[in-house]
């Protein structure tokens, strides 16, 4: 990187620069010219200099020049103004240059932050992509918060700085020296006071901000390491929660805390003295001009107006000399923020540019076998993990690295993976090191997976397609205002030095795959999570998803044929009353009362069951059927019985799982409620006291609390009351409430709930279970499983993929370095999280099934367990960093060698 922060800004940005400094020269003349008007303004026609005769006039803008050969040419002989007039025109000539003086600030200034934010995009880009081609060893020593916070907050300022790099001291010198060139034309004695002054804040305030820009140094570099250390306190919270470290993080975090406010507190104290003394020598120059000026004009050495003149101009001075100090200091400020930020991008061995050059075309297979030439691979620390192994991989072969954790197996995988960079011999295919190749071959014909498994926040399917995003490789078609918009975001792209690659196009490479296009990408993902044993995750995602019914057409559609199928599959299979259905004029036991009475579901979070309690129709409803009554009654009941059983438990008994309507730290305050309320009637209870207990009753089942509180007539009531709810029910309610419905599909209720249209009976124990296990049946019955699953992959992983599990991680990167078809595919332990059983078995649907079906590429699988090194048909067995054997499974069983050993 181009070291010198004025430089990098110059090289990039020069043509823009000299239009702007000519922008700059060409604005120096109105505002020359706005100094000079108020002394002719203040002479001429309010002191009356040229208009001593009544009825005098003077001329206005005559426009006249001495050209050679032609001597004095006349444009415009003007206009004859009395003084009155003149003092009109000269004001309202005033006004114009206001204005023009203000509109070339204001394009000066538009164009300096344009230019500005599109140098800071650059930077940020660049330096993103330096990250992208940092050598694999190098983010086993930056902090992935310190590095982000480089690329967000330190390079901010350079954005700002870049539109003042050449503008800025070209603006306010130019302004500066305009002004105090004016004063000495007035009289030199008072511009000699003026640029004394100038030259001594010159001179003295950058010497003095010389401990500012250190103190602001330390000041970057503390809050960098604090936003690393934040950022490790986040992705080891577990490790703190379980080592009881939390009051260790809290006083390391404190005691840096206390590093930056000392650091800041020296910095204000120091910055606001500069002030003081910058702020003192500004207004010491008035004061001198009064009285020197003043002295001067009383002895008829300088008239009023040039006074007036002087006074003004100075007003002008100070802010632009100010505003130059001011950008001295950003400069140096800056330029040492670039220099760290350089230090920290400025890699060795940084990957070539071209190893990454976007390449839309397919990749042809490879054709030829990976060979290790006399490797020897190295740890951060320098310690050996392979030395001097050569060993051949070909074609199609599957290959199973066996051997104890930290034998060199693992490292050779990494290797394969250009995870690790050889510390001597290579690793090459047709003679051409696998380094020197261009991702473009390597990262489509070589696919790797291990344990430690990341995933980007988006859904499973960008998550689990994304070994397949290349290029764009489709042309999205704008029209309209999207055109025009998508034409200026490329023009501001490429001006930037950004790629101009359409983030909305298809980058999907659907024909790497093995599929034509988008519809039909399921004939191979179905297989690979089939294959990982994650389907029936997927599908219980899809379950507990609400569905998009644009994008679900095909499965929203046939909603009503879900359901009935789903009923003649119970009643096939005698369990009729697994499943209780919803049905308008009959009370679902299985059910909540809340849910009995809504009988439909909320669209949230537009609504939520707290703002429907309190809305003054659901209210009226209640009030005018007496169930406000019966279920306050019901609530106190509910408390009673809630308070009496699980009172004198332990906060964490699993009994409280069953308790929906409470929690273990409810308890006390029903306690007191129950002890202020009991034996007293429905209207002494004030309206929040009757919201906590109604509350408890709109929570209660029947069948899974047994409290025998529920009756015929209440539940008759309580139909009765829904009806009257739907049949009125105002237009703020129709637009966030759904009522169910047994011929449409309920957008704001999950994909289980929609099929079911009714709740599973809590007398089945495994219940939910059977259920899944018959909807997945259906589903592939009745052709909608694709469907299901892609709802499923809908599902957001979060944040590094956390709102899954770990489980569910490692078996979703295996599938997605299944989902490449590459040539060569590496597994390095990828199923550690897995019981072995488990294991064994994903291993033999990928090595027995999958293999086999239509594309057999060269496996190369480091095994956890050694027993399954028969599926392939070659075992390399390594040792204390050595190819230790190296055979069929058959041979080295022959043997009396370490794979015999490890087998057994």
């Amino acid at each position: 990187m181009e070291k010198s922060l004025t430089r990098y800004i110059w090289s990039n940005t020069r043509f823009q620069q000299i239009w702007i400094l000519m922008v700059v020269a060409a604005s120096m003349i109105p505002y020359f010219l706005s100094f000079d008007l108020p002394k002719q303004i203040v002479n001429g026609p309010i002191q009356g200099t040229g208009f001593e005769v009544e009825g005098a006039t003077q001329t206005f803008m005559r426009i006249q020049y001495t050209l050679p050969y032609f001597g004095k040419v006349m444009f415009f002989k003007g206009l004859q103004l009395t003084r009155f007039e003149m003092l009109m025109a000269l004001s309202l000539v005033f006004l114009l240059l206001v204005v023009i003086n203000g509109l070339f600030k204001l394009y000066i200034n538009t164009y300096k932050g344009r230019l500005g934010e599109r140098m800071l995009r650059r930077i940020r880009f660049e330096l993103i992509d330096r990250v992208l081609r940092f050598p694999p060893s190098q983010f086993k020593r930056v902090k992935s918060a310190e590095i982000a916070t480089m690329i967000k907050d330190e390079v901010e300022p350079m954005g700002g700085f870049t539109g003042d790099a050449f503008v800025q001291p070209a603006l306010l010198g130019g302004q500066a020296i305009t002004a105090l060139v004016f004063i000495i034309l007035q009289n030199f004695w008072l511009g000699m006071i003026a640029a004394g002054i100038v030259a001594v804040q010159g001179v003295v305030i950058p010497r003095m901000r010389k401990r500012l820009l250190e103190l602001g140094r330390q000041r970057q570099l503390t809050a960098r390491e604090l936003s690393g250390r934040v950022g490790e306190i986040v992705d080891g919270i577990g490790t703190i929660h379980g080592n009881d470290t939390s009051n260790y993080e809290r006083a390391d975090i404190a005691a840096r805390l206390g590093l930056i406010f000392s650091i800041r507190y020296d910095l204000y104290q120091w910055k606001f003295l500069v002030k003081f003394i910058n702020n003192f020598l500004a207004q010491i120059t008035p004061f001198l001009f009064y009285s020197i000026g003043g002295v001067l004009a009383l002895q008829g050495r300088l008239d009023i107006g040039q006074l007036v003149a002087v006074i003004n101009a100075y007003k002008d001075l100070p802010g632009p000399l100010k505003e130059l100090i001011d950008w001295d200091q950003s400069r140096q400020d800056v330029q040492v923020k670039y220099a760290q930020v350089v230090e920290q991008f400025n890699v060795d061995m940084l990957v070539d540019p071209h190893i990454q050059a976007v390449v839309r075309e397919p990749v042809g297979k490879l054709e030829h076998s990976l060979n290790a030439v006399n490797l020897t691979l190295s740890d951060d620390s320098g310690a050996r993990l392979v030395e001097h192994v050569s060993l051949e991989i070909k074609l199609g072969e599957t290959v199973a690295i066996v051997g104890a954790s930290g034998g060199g197996g693992e490292a050779i995988a990494e290797a394969f993976g250009r995870l690790i960079w050889p510390d001597s011999g290579r690793i090459t295919i047709d003679g051409t090191d696998i380094l020197d190749l261009p991702e473009s071959i390597t990262g489509r014909r070589i696919a790797y997976a291990a344990s430690d498994a990341y995933f980007f926040h988006g859904t499973l399917r960008d998550n689990l397609l994304y070994g397949l995003k290349h290029a764009p490789l489709t042309k999205v078609e704008y029209d309209g205002t999207k055109a025009a918009k998508y034409k200026w975001n490329i023009n501001e792209a490429r001006l930037a030095g950004n790629p101009d690659l359409d983030l909305n196009s298809d980058w999907v490479d659907y024909q790497s795959a093995g599929v034509t296009g988008p519809h039909d990408i399921f004939r191979v993902v179905r297989p690979v999570l089939e294959a990982v044993m994650i389907s029936q995750d997927i599908v219980d995602l899809a379950l507990r998803s609400q569905v998009d019914t644009t994008t679900h057409s095909d499965l929203t559609s046939r909603i009503v044929e879900l359901r009935q199928a789903l009923r003649k599959t119970l009643q096939d299979e005698n369990l009729d009353g697994l499943v209780v259905p919803f049905e308008p004029k009959v009370y679902n036991p299985q059910a909540t009362i809340g849910e009995n009475l809504l009988f439909g579901t909320v669209k949230r979070p537009m609504m939520t069951n707290l703002k429907l309690a309190a809305h003054p129709y659901f209210r009226s409803i209640l009030r005018e059927s007496g169930l406000n009554v019966d279920l306050y009654k019901m609530g106190l009941e509910i408390a009673a019985n809630a308070i009496e059983l699980f009172e004198d438990l332990p906060p964490d008994h699993p009994f409280f799982q069953q308790l929906t309507f409470m929690t273990a730290d409810d308890i006390p305050a029903y306690q007191l409620l129950l002890q202020k309320l009991q034996g007293r009637d429905f209207d002494a209870a004030s309206p929040d006291e009757r919201s906590s207990i109604i509350r408890l009753s709109f929570a209660y089942i029947e069948p899974r609390h047994r409290f025998g509180l529920l009756t015929d007539e209440l539940m008759a009531k309580i139909v009765e009351a829904r009806l009257r709810f739907h049949k009125n029910l105002p237009d703020d309610l129709k637009a966030v409430i759904e009522r169910y419905d047994p011929k449409k599909f309920i957008t704001s209720a999950n994909l289980m709930d929609n099929v079911l249209f009714g709740r599973i009976g809590y007398a089945q124990a495994d219940g939910p279970d059977r259920i899944r296990v018959i909807l997945r049946n259906l589903f592939d019955e009745l052709g909608v499983y694709d469907s299901v699953l892609s709802i499923g992959l809908d599902f957001d992983v979060g944040s590094g993929g956390k709102r899954i599990t770990n489980v569910q991680r490692q078996k979703l990167n295996v599938a997605r370095a299944l989902l490449k078809r590459s040539d060569y595919v590496i597994f390095n332990r990828p199923l550690p999280a897995l019981d072995q059983r488990v294991q064994d078995q994903i291993t033999r649907n990928i090595m027995l099934d999958l293999h086999e079906e239509g594309h057999a590429p060269a496996i190369i699988w480091v095994l956890a367990n050694s027993s399954l090194a028969n599926l392939f048909d070659r075992v390399l067995v390594f040792d204390r960093g050595t190819l230790a054997e190296d055979g069929t499974h058959a041979t080295l069983l022959e043997k009396n060698g370490i794979f015999k050993e490890l087998v057994s």
